[in-house]
């Protein structure tokens, strides 16, 4: 996918992936860091120096230079573009693509998880009458989750290519996940032929 410098809203300006797979404990561990997925979901809207991106998460700018080298070091952030300011080179960083994916088992034991962030990130919606969520229990052959979450990654794609231009910033977390000890009735007795 390209990206679109008249500044259509709903893709960066700048070139980048639809899709990359992570395929190393490196790029997911690069992703574990709330300051380092704060600092992609930045970049959805446009390419930014770290000077910027420190003024938008109010942090040194220290601090984020190291977490952009970090995410540029695992490949999930490149510069984009330069310009020259004063006699020194500034840089504006870019998403390697839209959207990161993974494949569980692949990528070595993950270290975070996306409920224990989203759950810390609710609390003041939900306070406020203002969280919108599901959660529902179904017993189901694997293959059947598997086609499930096919659907669900698509509806993610279309969430990420929203445009970059309301007021407010949502999240948007998903799942689908085994429970252990959940209730369920026995086989029916006149199935058990």
């Amino acid at each position: 996918m390209t990206g679109n410098p008249q500044g259509n809203p709903q893709t960066p300006d700048y070139e980048l992936e639809d899709t990359i797979e992570l395929t190393t404990a490196e790029q997911v561990k690069a992703l574990s860091d709330p300051l380092r997925t704060s600092i992609l979901q930045l970049l959805h809207e446009r390419a930014a120096t770290v000077t910027e991106l420190a003024a938008a998460v109010k942090r040194p700018k220290s601090t984020v230079a190291h977490h952009v080298n970090v995410l540029a070091a695992a490949g999930l952030l490149k510069v984009v573009r330069t310009r020259r300011v004063r006699a020194i080179e500034e840089r504006f960083y870019g998403r390697a693509a839209r959207v990161f994916f993974y494949e569980m088992g692949r990528t070595g034991t993950l270290d975070f998880n996306d409920f224990e962030v989203a759950a810390k990130e609710s609390v003041t919606a939900f306070e406020a009458g203002q969280l919108r969520s599901f959660i529902r229990h179904a017993r189901v052959p694997d293959e059947r989750v598997g086609e499930f979450w096919a659907r669900v990654h698509a509806l993610v794609q279309e969430f990420d290519k929203l445009p970059r231009s309301g007021d407010s910033t949502y999240g948007f977390v998903v799942g689908a996940y085994p429970v252990n000890d959940y209730p369920a009735l026995p086989p029916r007795e006149d199935d058990a032929d």
